[in-house]
């Protein structure tokens, strides 16, 4: 039987064997395995090492730290290669700390072996996808290894550990924003039960744990990003955070938006059609609420990772941008989840019925993708369209059965 041990050695070389053929495919074929966001993040770090602004770098959207992380890409030979060693570092620490958490499991929650273990912690530590994506210089690895120290931290028992968790994830969304949606969920687990006449809901009552949590975490966030702010001014707010607001990306995106999107792209600023809604900000609306309101309410004291993975799905299926990165940010959360969920025992065949569904609906958008872009064929106007509402669809069925399934 492999053991922890040997299971890590054989993500690690994994990860090895896909970067070096990366290597081999980027300097001998036409389509390049590195990711074109991996050159953006090393252009950017290229002008912070000269003295300048990581802004400079257009389409560079992202916090300056993580064009100051990459600094050593900028010395000669080898070094180009520096950032995805971080990511892929950044990747395995993840999923060490799943590992981790599946082994902290309480008594109360459902008994696994440690076969079963491993197998869900496989679903991070030798998916190829996952690998792919840091190994191809996506940076997604270093935000994910944030969250899951931080919610590592939180669910020890320590005053001290209570801190170290809110200072992680105020460092997570500076990063990159979107991991506020777990502050409501974590300031409800860590609230006194207080019962209400809503069944299965307890109100939200203050208590040494959450305050000190919501103070500490906007005290990291807060400082961080006021450094940034300092340094760079009022640009780095703009092309960090402020640019989400109004992102119109309609290329490579599964979102039901994306068609509108396109649409509202190719509208000029003179025409009526362009002063109507902004549903690039009304997106948010529906997003939030229910991933920031609903589902903490419903689910934070029940199982407070299950509640994190169920939050950051219904935040990526509503999303107004979605690709295939933006798995991985509910990803981290799936082996426990499939712990505590019917889905992965009593209820396997609807699990793996809505498996199917899932990733049928999502190629069932790539089989159309692939005929407008690379056959020419006009498939926008309506494959596209419904292809999308599909995959909407099939993630909203998702969502019923998983919140069904806790």
């Amino acid at each position: 039987m492999v053991n922890l041990t040997a299971f890590i050695a054989i993500a690690v070389a994994l990860r090895i064997g896909f970067f070096a053929f990366g290597l081999y495919q980027d300097a001998h074929m036409p389509v390049k395995y590195t990711d074109i966001d991996y050159l953006v993040f090393s252009d950017a770090s290229k002008y912070v090492y000269n003295g300048m602004s990581p802004y400079m770098r257009e389409t560079y959207r992202y916090t300056p730290v993580l064009a100051w992380l990459l600094l050593p890409n900028n010395w000669s030979g080898v070094w180009c290669h520096y950032g995805k060693v971080v990511f892929m570092l950044g990747d395995l620490v993840t999923g060490y700390i799943i590992t981790k958490l599946l082994s902290q499991l309480k008594p109360n929650q459902r008994k696994i072996t440690e076969k079963r273990k491993l197998i869900y912690a496989s679903i991070w530590l030798l998916n190829p996808m996952v690998i792919t994506i840091s190994t191809r210089g996506s940076s997604e690895s270093v935000l994910t290894s944030m969250i899951m120290l931080s919610l590592y931290y939180l669910l020890s028992t320590s005053r001290e550990n209570l801190v170290v968790s809110a200072i992680w994830l105020g460092i997570a969304i500076h990063f990159k924003i979107y991991p506020v949606i777990y502050l409501p969920s974590i300031l409800y687990y860590l609230s006194d039960k207080v019962e209400t006449p809503l069944p299965g809901i307890s109100s939200l009552k203050l208590n040494w744990k959450n305050i000190t949590f919501l103070l500490v975490t906007c005290a990291s966030f807060s400082t961080l990003t006021a450094l940034m702010y300092l340094i760079y001014g009022q640009e780095f707010l703009d092309e960090t955070y402020l640019y989400h607001l109004t992102r119109l990306d309609h290329r490579h995106n599964f979102s039901i938006y994306n068609v509108l999107l396109y649409y509202k792209s190719a509208v000029l600023g003179s025409s009526p059609l362009s002063t109507g809604y902004d549903i690039e900000k009304l997106a948010f609306i529906p997003q939030l609420v229910i991933s920031g309101i609903v589902i903490p309410l419903l689910l934070a004291k029940q199982d407070l990772i299950s509640c994190l993975f169920i939050q950051t799905f219904v935040f990526v299926a509503f999303n107004k941008v979605i690709t295939s990165q933006y798995f991985i940010w509910f990803l981290i959360f799936l082996p426990h989840f499939l712990t505590r969920s019917n889905l992965a025992t009593t209820r396997r065949t609807r699990g793996a019925i809505i498996l199917l569904l899932w990733i049928g609906s999502q190629a069932c958008w790539l089989y159309n993708a692939y005929r407008l872009e690379f056959l020419g064929e006009n498939t926008f106007d309506y494959a596209m369209l419904y292809s999308a509402v599909f995959f909407f669809l099939s993630n909203c069925i998702c969502i019923r059965e998983f919140i069904a399934s806790v």
